[in-house]
Protein backbone atom coordinates (compact mmCIF):
# COMPACT_ATOMS: atom_id res chain seq x y z
CA UNK A 1 0.00 0.00 0.00
CA UNK A 2 2.66 2.48 0.91
CA UNK A 3 4.30 1.87 -2.26
CA UNK A 4 1.66 1.74 -5.19
CA UNK A 5 -1.04 4.35 -2.89
CA UNK A 6 1.36 6.66 -0.53
CA UNK A 7 0.46 7.71 2.96
CA UNK A 8 -0.85 10.99 2.08
CA UNK A 9 -4.73 11.59 1.91
CA UNK A 10 -7.01 10.32 -0.98
CA UNK A 11 -7.10 14.01 -1.70
CA UNK A 12 -3.53 14.39 -2.24
CA UNK A 13 -4.27 13.06 -5.81
CA UNK A 14 -6.72 16.14 -6.61
CA UNK A 15 -3.46 18.49 -5.65
CA UNK A 16 -1.37 16.44 -7.68
CA UNK A 17 -3.40 16.85 -10.88
CA UNK A 18 -3.47 21.01 -10.25
CA UNK A 19 -0.07 21.25 -9.45
CA UNK A 20 0.79 19.35 -12.64
CA UNK A 21 -1.62 21.41 -14.70
CA UNK A 22 -0.48 24.88 -13.33
CA UNK A 23 3.48 23.80 -14.01
CA UNK A 24 2.68 22.76 -17.44
CA UNK A 25 0.42 25.51 -18.43
CA UNK A 26 3.16 28.33 -17.08
CA UNK A 27 5.83 25.97 -18.55
CA UNK A 28 4.35 25.84 -22.18
CA UNK A 29 3.13 29.44 -22.16
CA UNK A 30 7.48 30.30 -21.26
CA UNK A 31 8.58 27.96 -24.43
CA UNK A 32 6.29 29.49 -26.51
CA UNK A 33 7.47 32.86 -25.54
CA UNK A 34 10.80 31.48 -26.25
CA UNK A 35 9.67 29.82 -29.98
CA UNK A 36 11.73 26.88 -29.09
CA UNK A 37 12.30 24.41 -32.04
CA UNK A 38 11.45 20.99 -32.19
CA UNK A 39 13.54 18.42 -30.21
CA UNK A 40 15.29 17.05 -33.07
CA UNK A 41 16.40 20.57 -33.93
CA UNK A 42 17.07 21.78 -30.55
CA UNK A 43 20.86 23.59 -30.16
CA UNK A 44 23.18 22.87 -27.31
CA UNK A 45 21.71 25.93 -25.19
CA UNK A 46 18.05 24.65 -25.62
CA UNK A 47 18.89 21.13 -25.24
CA UNK A 48 20.23 21.94 -21.81
CA UNK A 49 17.24 24.00 -20.85
CA UNK A 50 14.85 21.12 -21.82
CA UNK A 51 17.25 19.25 -19.00
CA UNK A 52 16.83 21.81 -16.44
CA UNK A 53 13.32 22.61 -17.17
CA UNK A 54 12.68 18.91 -16.52
CA UNK A 55 14.33 19.06 -13.29
CA UNK A 56 13.21 22.37 -12.25
CA UNK A 57 9.49 21.25 -12.42
CA UNK A 58 9.31 17.77 -11.73
CA UNK A 59 9.67 17.98 -7.70
CA UNK A 60 7.10 20.35 -7.77
CA UNK A 61 4.52 18.32 -9.21
CA UNK A 62 3.70 15.67 -6.85
CA UNK A 63 6.34 16.34 -3.70
CA UNK A 64 3.60 18.25 -1.17
CA UNK A 65 6.54 20.06 0.38
CA UNK A 66 7.71 22.32 -2.59
CA UNK A 67 5.84 25.11 -3.18
CA UNK A 68 4.48 26.09 -6.19
CA UNK A 69 6.20 29.14 -6.23
CA UNK A 70 9.35 28.27 -5.97
CA UNK A 71 9.29 26.18 -8.81
CA UNK A 72 7.50 28.76 -10.90
CA UNK A 73 10.72 31.25 -10.07
CA UNK A 74 12.94 27.99 -10.94
CA UNK A 75 11.38 27.68 -14.40
CA UNK A 76 11.46 32.23 -14.52
CA UNK A 77 14.75 32.22 -14.34
CA UNK A 78 16.17 29.27 -16.34
CA UNK A 79 14.14 30.50 -19.42
CA UNK A 80 15.01 34.45 -18.31
CA UNK A 81 18.80 33.10 -18.75
CA UNK A 82 17.93 30.97 -22.12
CA UNK A 83 16.51 34.28 -24.19
CA UNK A 84 19.56 36.67 -22.62
CA UNK A 85 21.64 33.67 -23.94
CA UNK A 86 19.76 33.52 -27.09
CA UNK A 87 20.29 37.90 -27.43
CA UNK A 88 23.77 37.39 -26.89
CA UNK A 89 24.03 34.79 -29.67
CA UNK A 90 22.25 37.31 -31.76
CA UNK A 91 24.52 40.26 -31.06
CA UNK A 92 27.74 38.35 -31.11
CA UNK A 93 29.71 36.06 -33.24
CA UNK A 94 31.69 34.76 -30.63
CA UNK A 95 29.53 34.79 -27.84
CA UNK A 96 27.66 31.80 -30.91
CA UNK A 97 30.86 30.02 -31.08
CA UNK A 98 31.41 29.93 -27.32
CA UNK A 99 28.06 28.76 -26.25
CA UNK A 100 26.57 27.00 -29.59
CA UNK A 101 29.57 25.63 -31.13
CA UNK A 102 30.33 25.62 -34.76
CA UNK A 103 30.49 23.41 -37.65
CA UNK A 104 33.50 21.67 -38.08
CA UNK A 105 34.40 19.70 -41.48
CA UNK A 106 35.81 16.39 -41.21
CA UNK A 107 36.38 14.85 -44.62
CA UNK A 108 37.81 16.50 -47.42
CA UNK A 109 38.16 14.57 -50.65
CA UNK A 110 37.40 11.32 -49.70
CA UNK A 111 40.07 11.48 -46.46
CA UNK A 112 39.31 12.01 -43.02
CA UNK A 113 41.04 14.71 -41.35
CA UNK A 114 43.71 13.88 -39.63
CA UNK A 115 42.96 16.60 -36.18
CA UNK A 116 39.24 14.74 -36.30
CA UNK A 117 40.35 11.63 -35.39
CA UNK A 118 42.00 12.19 -32.53
CA UNK A 119 39.76 15.49 -30.66
CA UNK A 120 36.67 14.64 -32.50
CA UNK A 121 33.56 14.92 -31.21
CA UNK A 122 32.59 11.85 -32.47
CA UNK A 123 34.59 8.28 -33.51
CA UNK A 124 35.66 7.47 -36.95
CA UNK A 125 33.32 4.69 -35.98
CA UNK A 126 30.49 6.77 -35.75
CA UNK A 127 30.93 8.94 -38.38
CA UNK A 128 30.96 6.18 -40.54
CA UNK A 129 27.79 4.69 -39.58
CA UNK A 130 26.42 8.06 -39.91
CA UNK A 131 27.36 8.57 -43.61
CA UNK A 132 25.88 4.99 -43.75
CA UNK A 133 22.29 6.24 -42.68
CA UNK A 134 22.73 8.93 -45.70
CA UNK A 135 22.90 6.19 -47.88
CA UNK A 136 27.34 6.72 -48.38
CA UNK A 137 29.24 2.88 -49.26
CA UNK A 138 32.54 4.34 -49.78
CA UNK A 139 34.80 7.80 -48.89
CA UNK A 140 35.34 8.19 -52.40
CA UNK A 141 31.68 9.23 -52.56
CA UNK A 142 32.20 12.23 -50.37
CA UNK A 143 33.54 15.60 -51.86
CA UNK A 144 32.95 17.43 -48.20
CA UNK A 145 31.55 16.41 -45.27
CA UNK A 146 30.90 17.80 -41.88
CA UNK A 147 29.49 18.20 -38.25
CA UNK A 148 26.90 20.44 -37.56
CA UNK A 149 26.47 22.44 -34.48
CA UNK A 150 23.77 19.87 -33.78
CA UNK A 151 25.53 16.81 -34.05
CA UNK A 152 24.58 15.52 -37.27
CA UNK A 153 26.66 15.14 -40.39
CA UNK A 154 25.92 16.78 -43.24
CA UNK A 155 28.48 15.55 -46.79
CA UNK A 156 28.43 16.46 -50.15
CA UNK A 157 29.34 14.13 -53.15
CA UNK A 158 31.07 14.90 -56.57
CA UNK A 159 28.94 16.14 -59.34
CA UNK A 160 31.12 13.89 -61.89
CA UNK A 161 31.24 10.95 -59.96
CA UNK A 162 32.80 8.93 -57.40
CA UNK A 163 36.75 8.71 -57.09
CA UNK A 164 38.44 5.63 -54.84
CA UNK A 165 37.63 5.06 -51.79
CA UNK A 166 38.00 3.27 -48.23
CA UNK A 167 34.43 0.99 -48.11
CA UNK A 168 32.47 1.37 -45.12
CA UNK A 169 29.86 -0.97 -46.28
CA UNK A 170 29.60 -3.28 -44.71
CA UNK A 171 30.55 -2.20 -41.46
CA UNK A 172 34.38 -2.98 -40.76
CA UNK A 173 33.41 -4.88 -37.60
CA UNK A 174 30.81 -6.95 -38.99
CA UNK A 175 33.40 -7.72 -42.36
CA UNK A 176 37.03 -6.34 -42.83
CA UNK A 177 37.78 -4.66 -46.13
CA UNK A 178 40.45 -7.00 -47.87
CA UNK A 179 44.02 -6.05 -46.38
CA UNK A 180 46.71 -5.92 -48.46
CA UNK A 181 50.57 -5.44 -47.14
CA UNK A 182 52.42 -2.08 -48.72
CA UNK A 183 55.39 -3.72 -49.43
CA UNK A 184 53.54 -6.13 -51.98
CA UNK A 185 52.01 -4.69 -55.11
CA UNK A 186 48.57 -4.32 -54.60
CA UNK A 187 46.12 -5.25 -57.39
CA UNK A 188 44.05 -2.02 -57.02
CA UNK A 189 45.30 1.10 -54.93
CA UNK A 190 45.37 1.25 -51.12
CA UNK A 191 43.27 3.10 -48.81
CA UNK A 192 44.26 3.82 -45.38
CA UNK A 193 42.06 2.05 -43.01
CA UNK A 194 41.32 4.55 -40.34
CA UNK A 195 41.20 7.87 -42.75
CA UNK A 196 40.31 6.34 -46.05
CA UNK A 197 43.53 8.19 -47.67
CA UNK A 198 44.64 6.59 -50.94
CA UNK A 199 48.04 5.34 -50.85
CA UNK A 200 50.52 6.92 -52.45
CA UNK A 201 53.26 4.94 -54.56
CA UNK A 202 56.01 3.44 -51.97
CA UNK A 203 54.18 5.10 -49.25
CA UNK A 204 54.13 2.35 -46.22
CA UNK A 205 52.58 4.95 -43.57
CA UNK A 206 49.82 6.82 -44.42
CA UNK A 207 50.51 10.58 -45.00
CA UNK A 208 47.70 11.81 -43.19
CA UNK A 209 47.15 9.61 -39.63
CA UNK A 210 50.48 8.08 -39.74
CA UNK A 211 48.95 4.70 -39.43
CA UNK A 212 50.47 1.39 -41.60
CA UNK A 213 46.80 -0.59 -42.08
CA UNK A 214 45.93 -0.76 -46.09
CA UNK A 215 42.88 -2.03 -47.24
CA UNK A 216 41.57 -2.32 -51.00
CA UNK A 217 39.75 0.82 -52.34
CA UNK A 218 36.49 0.28 -54.15
CA UNK A 219 34.77 2.67 -56.71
Amino acid sequence: QRMLIGEGPPLFYIEIVVRTVIIYVYTLILLRWLGSRTVGQLSTIEFLLVIALGSAVGDAMFYPEVPLLHAIAVVTVIVLMNKGADMMMLRSERAERLIDGEPREVIRDGVVDAAFLGKGPITADELFQRLREEGIEHLGEVRRAYIEKDGKVTAFGYRDGARRGLPIVPPHRIEVPKTRSPTAPPEVPLACMRCGKIRAEAETRCGNCGKSHWAESVR
